[in-house]
């Protein structure tokens, strides 16, 4: 048979010779397995839910601190938790494992704990679509139920405190790098700052945003100057005027000293009319010096008046006066005060131009002072903006923390306390007896099939015709005795009566 490809008639008829050898392993390995089940020790397992609760504040009023995975949180936790550190206090405080305390080593005792502990994440409901870790167990397996009841509630509350413990950790290393990055930041910021207010000092009128004040002071100043250019030359032509009248006062005065002249009293009303002639040819009849050259005239006609009534007599002994008449007087004060307009006129223009040449200055130098205050400018506004930026992270940071501290952030919290387990979750008996029975019944298939697998029997026709490459060409049927209860049987089989012929023949 082994030389040939088998049929699902060949497995057959293996099954129908050796069931019975199937039939016993599969029957003794389901009592074997369970009575092996008995005397392993029980093992008996405690289970805590713990519940991931989201912080009751939003995050987007208090942002988040630690953003890190809480899968990843936990994996760190787990390792920190199943350390030597944490777990050899525990073995100390239960007298877990303390039969063996003696003969092995606390690194062992350790390891025993740690393959005792499992945590074991609870995945999201598929519905949600979230990423966010619900919550997870934490199971403890020992042979005593009230020391595995006691271990687990102990190990939970570590995950809760750790949890707690790194939460605020985390928060205070956070203020503490913002604090510190804070105060390089407000150093930059005061020094940015200082160097802007320098410069607003140094440069101060020639700022961009005096640069349009600039313009328009330059224009009045403009104007300004134009003024005092007008106002000084018609001073300057006024002076000459007044200079020239006295001029000729005082070669009338003088002449009429000498006696040359008799006819003084009409030349000095020619001159004043002369001289009021030129005045209201620039002013108005309201003018000071008009008014005041109005009345000399009417003065000196009257002069003139009462001494054309007297008979012409001459008065040789009447001493001649010496004092100058009031009109030279007066010229003269009116050129002097021309002369102080004058010089007042030329200061006034001297610093117009100095201040015009000063804004002209700040005009043209106000593209380089542009360009240097954008860039300390832009320098201020980063330092600031960053020093802002790290102001809000600080502030928020030590919300964070105050919030952990008042457990109302992200948090552990039991959802199921540790159970005391009744019943040993090691080892299962029925399983055990129903893994028995498999192995027995395995077992048996694979010693059956090496039994076949040796029978070097030829049992059918197509064993005859393959091993002997010969055709059949006769069988000869199996004659059994009458008491057989299997006659029906015998000449249903042709395979059988192949057997025999094949016997026979041989």
């Amino acid at each position: 048979m082994t030389r040939r490809e088998l049929t699902v008639a060949d497995y057959l008829a293996m099954l129908r010779r050796r069931w019975v050898l199937i039939t016993v392993l599969a029957l003794i390995g389901a009592p074997l397995a369970y009575g092996v089940s008995r005397l392993l020790p029980a093992q008996y397992k405690s289970q805590t839910l713990v519940l991931v609760e989201r912080p009751t504040v939003s995050p987007d009023i208090i942002p988040e601190v630690d953003t890190t995975n809480i899968s990843e949180r936990l994996a760190s936790m787990k390792q920190q938790i199943l350390s030597r550190t944490r777990l050899e206090p525990i073995i100390r405080q239960f007298g877990l494992y303390s039969q063996d305390a003696n003969q092995t080593s606390m690194d062992a005792l350790v390891a025993r704990l740690q393959g005792a502990i499992d945590v074991t994440p609870v995945a999201p409901m598929a519905e949600t679509r979230s990423t966010n870790l619900p919550g997870f167990f934490v199971n403890v397996t020992l042979d005593d139920p009230r020391m595995a009841q006691q271990v687990c509630t102990t190990v939970t509350s570590m995950f809760i405190e750790e949890n707690l413990r790194a939460s605020e950790q985390h928060s205070e290393v956070t203020t503490e790098f913002l604090s510190q990055q804070l105060d390089e930041a407000k150093k930059n910021l005061d020094a940015q700052d200082a160097r802007l207010a320098a410069f607003k000092s140094r440069y101060m009128g020639s700022l961009p945003d005096d640069e349009q004040t600039n313009l328009n002071l330059l224009t009045g100043l403009t104007s300004q100057l134009d003024a005092a250019t007008q106002a000084l030359a018609r001073a300057q032509q006024d002076k000459s005027f007044a200079e020239s009248l006295l001029t000729q006062q005082i070669g009338a005065w003088q002449a009429a000293q000498s006696g040359r002249n008799p006819d003084t009293l009409e030349q000095q009303l020619a001159a004043l009319q002369t001289q009021l002639s030129s005045l209201q040819a620039r002013y108005t009849d309201d003018y000071p010096d008009v008014i005041k050259a109005k009345s000399d005239i009417a003065a000196l006609q009257k002069k003139i008046a009462e001494s054309g009534t007297q008979q012409g007599a001459t008065q040789p002994d009447k001493p001649k006066p010496s004092v100058e008449p009031p009109q030279v007087t007066q010229l003269r004060a009116q050129i002097h005060s021309y002369e102080q307009m004058i010089a007042e006129k030329t200061k006034e223009q001297e610093k117009i131009k100095e201040e015009i040449k000063v804004y002209q200055e700040r005009v043209q130098s106000s593209p380089a002072v542009e360009q240097q205050y954008k860039e300390l400018t832009r320098g201020y506004q980063t330092a600031l903006d960053s020093y802002n930026e790290l102001l809000k992270k600080r502030d928020d940071s030590q919300r964070a923390k105050e919030l952990q501290q008042q457990q109302a952030g992200e948090q552990f919290r039991v959802l199921d306390p540790a159970n005391l387990p009744t019943r040993p979750s090691f080892p299962n008996r029925p399983l055990f007896a129903l893994g028995g029975l498999g192995a027995g019944l395995g077992l048996g298939l694979g010693l059956a099939f090496v039994l076949e697998m040796r029978d070097t029997s030829l049992r059918t026709e197509q064993d005859v015709e393959f091993s002997l490459r010969l055709p059949v060409l006769a069988l000869i049927p199996a004659i059994e005795p009458a008491s057989s209860k299997r006659p029906k049987e015998s000449l249903a089989h042709p395979g059988h009566n192949a057997s025999l012929g094949l016997d026979a023949r041989a």
